[in-house]
């Protein structure tokens, strides 16, 4: 079985009790269901923009992010590829001018310019759209949906019949070069408001910077899980997630690390708030090879003078002092 990797960035956008919905056409993942306009992320490329490109696409509504509201992560299998692929789905807040919201004809349900012959490439063309739509939410209860979607939207998840989802063309062969690496890191605090860091060990990107805890998440691993293990391995310690704060991106083309040689890296990077209500002495309990070097507990005043990674700068603040690290 191969296992496979992707992220998904996907809008939630409501005007009026009505919410923005689209049907998969031929060849979309899901033919014939309904879901949150969105899609896959493209190698180098910032969730944000790609949701922004996606509802262009899909919709021909020029949007606005306004905060990331949750991040999940599922796994379907594909017996007949071979393949588990896992997708990591990050649904934002979306707001758009009145004028656009309130057009008739998508009001009426539009093909997009996606959808229609001729239009379009790559992900955004092919048909993969067939219909987007303003609907109440009473409605779209009435529709077939991806799971992803009715959980997104509060609305009870119905598992789709076998064969709903197409396999065909999803899997194409993985770039030698390049590397997609999700990972969710925490601003990890005690109630003394103290702030948890761990170094960089030597031999990977960043080494001898301090950054925030967490990592890469394993294949079917939920984000806020991934974190919590994370913390435990990298700082020995027990924490909770108590708020989602938003995602990092990093492109780095010439990454070396422990490969050996350089590649093309795109790392995702969600950051939660965490607060560990019983502090102990920051430890390091991952094995030996980890990328964490040491950990170590630091007030606000101590943390500012450290060199810090580009996502520990931007979380508590300096995002003055922005190094690289993966």
């Amino acid at each position: 079985m191969q296992f496979r990797r992707r992220v998904g960035a996907y809008g939630l956008l409501r005007d009026s009790g009505r919410v923005l919905v689209v049907r998969d056409g031929t060849e979309g993942e899901f033919p014939g269901v309904w879901r949150l306009p969105g899609g896959a992320v493209g190698h180098a490329e910032d969730p944000e923009r790609a949701v922004v490109r996606e509802l262009a696409g899909q919709a021909g509504l020029a949007v606005t992010v306004t905060r990331l509201l949750a991040v999940v992560a599922d796994v379907a299998t594909y017996p007949e590829d071979e393949v588990a692929l896992h997708t990591d789905r990050l649904l934002f807040d979306l707001s758009a001018p009145h004028d656009a919201l309130s057009d008739d004809e998508l009001s009426q349900g539009v093909r997009p310019e996606s959808a229609r012959p001729g239009s379009g490439s790559g992900e955004a063309g092919a048909g993969l759209i067939d219909q987007a739509c303003w609907l109440s939410l009473a409605e779209v209860a009435q529709l077939p949906l991806t799971p992803f979607t009715a959980e997104a939207l509060g609305l009870p998840v119905t598992p789709l019949p076998p064969g709903a989802r197409r396999s065909r063309d999803l899997f194409p062969p993985p770039h030698p070069d390049r590397r997609l690496r999700f990972g969710a890191y925490g601003l990890v605090t005690d109630p003394a408001g103290r702030i948890l860091l761990t170094r960089i060990a030597e031999g990977y990107p960043g080494a001898g910077l301090w950054h925030l805890p967490g990592g890469g998440t394993d294949h079917g691993e939920q984000p806020a899980t991934g974190l919590l293990r994370e913390l435990v391995e990298e700082g020995g310690q027990v924490g909770r997630v108590v708020e989602l704060l938003g995602v990092n991106n990093l492109h780095n083309p010439a990454a070396m690390g422990p490969e050996g040689r350089p590649l093309d890296w795109h790392g995702v990077r969600v950051i939660y708030r965490v607060l560990v209500d019983v502090p102990t002495d920051a430890v390091v309990t991952e094995t030996a090879g980890g990328s964490t070097a040491r950990a170590g507990w630091f007030t606000g005043a101590e943390a500012a003078d450290l060199p810090l990674s580009d996502i520990a700068a931007e979380a508590i603040g300096q995002s003055g002092r922005k190094h690289s690290a993966r």
